[in-house]
């Protein structure tokens, strides 16, 4: 006749079972505070599109989604695009203007290239 093996099931020992119960309760509290963090930060809502750009000039045509002022700085943002600028004149119709009124689409010179339908959000 054979003879039945026995099942063997292991307990941990009480050190290593409080060590998964801490490790839990640090993951719960780093989602909680993870979360809080993400609801404090604010997305940024864009204020304009960039419609064209000028190589050879380095001009932007941004259409502003708000009314905007010149002297303002903004945030050019895309998919290879992201930089910071301050915007010391706009020109619209080649004139300069002291603001660009909502639906605009106004002249900039940036630094850098930027892309058709690259974002333009204000900085606070």
């Amino acid at each position: 006749m054979k003879k039945k093996a026995k099942k063997v099931t292991k307990k941990l020992p009480k050190k290593k079972a409080k060590k998964i119960t801490k490790k839990k309760a640090f993951k719960k509290t780093v989602k909680k505070s993870v979360k809080k963090a993400v609801k404090k930060v604010k997305e940024e809502k864009p204020i304009g599109v960039i419609t064209h750009f000028y190589t050879h000039i380095k001009v932007a045509v941004i259409k502003f989604k708000t009314t905007f002022k010149t002297g303002g700085e903004v945030h050019f943002k895309g998919a290879t695009t992201d930089f910071k600028q301050k915007l010391a004149s706009i020109q619209y119709d080649h004139k300069p203007v002291a603001t660009a009124k909502k639906g605009q689409g106004v002249g900039v010179k940036v630094a850098k290239r930027v892309r058709d339908g690259d974002l333009v959000f204000l900085v606070k």
